[in-house]
């Protein structure tokens, strides 16, 4: 199968939303679904959105079989030019395990570092990020703000893309200004 990896462009802003909504539907219920693709939307619709960063995966057909999104992120209204967070990430359900977010995801370090980007911080299942160089935020300071509710403190990770990038971030993360992970 052939796998290419691109921007966002605009013949494909529904078909991410609808693979997103199915994959988070499929992994967890309809209400998650519905959440993340309004989470997508959120973001595209802010200031925090960078086109470049929204990343596809398409196959020979020119289907999408995978997403990722990177966007601007601040800690306590700080490092918005330095850090991005990584959500949504999803592969086609019948697709995954064969390395498509891996590409996905180095793909965008890169391009990320290129941008002058400096961290990443992700919030999920740290077997599925720990591998990419993720490591639990709180080690450096970072750590989830009192309304996060999260399973577990290793859950909270994040990732470097400059060395030593994080000796000079700290603070609590707090996803207020995104509506629809505020309900």
């Amino acid at each position: 199968m052939e796998r290419i990896i691109k921007a966002m462009e605009n013949k494909y802003l529904t078909a991410s939303l609808d693979l997103v909504e199915s994959v988070f539907t499929e992994w967890d219920n309809l209400e998650e679904g519905k959440t993340v693709r309004q989470l997508v939307e959120e973001i595209r619709s802010k200031k925090y959105y960078i086109p470049e960063l929204e990343l596809i995966m398409v196959n020979e057909k020119d289907e999408i079989i995978g997403y990722a999104m990177f966007s601007r992120f601040h800690i306590e209204g700080r490092y918005e030019n330095q850090l991005l967070i990584l959500t949504p990430v999803a592969v086609k359900t019948e697709l995954q395990r064969q390395h498509i977010s891996k590409e996905l995801l180095e793909y965008g370090f890169e391009k990320a570092k290129n941008l002058g980007f400096k961290a990443v911080l992700v919030e999920g299942d740290p077997k599925n990020y720990n591998c990419r160089g993720f490591q639990p935020s709180y080690k450096f300071g970072i750590e989830a703000g009192p309304k996060i509710h999260l399973p577990h403190p290793d859950c909270l990770m994040i990732k470097e893309l400059e060395k030593g990038a994080l000796e000079n971030m700290s603070g609590f993360v707090d996803y207020s200004f995104y509506k629809a992970l505020s309900n």
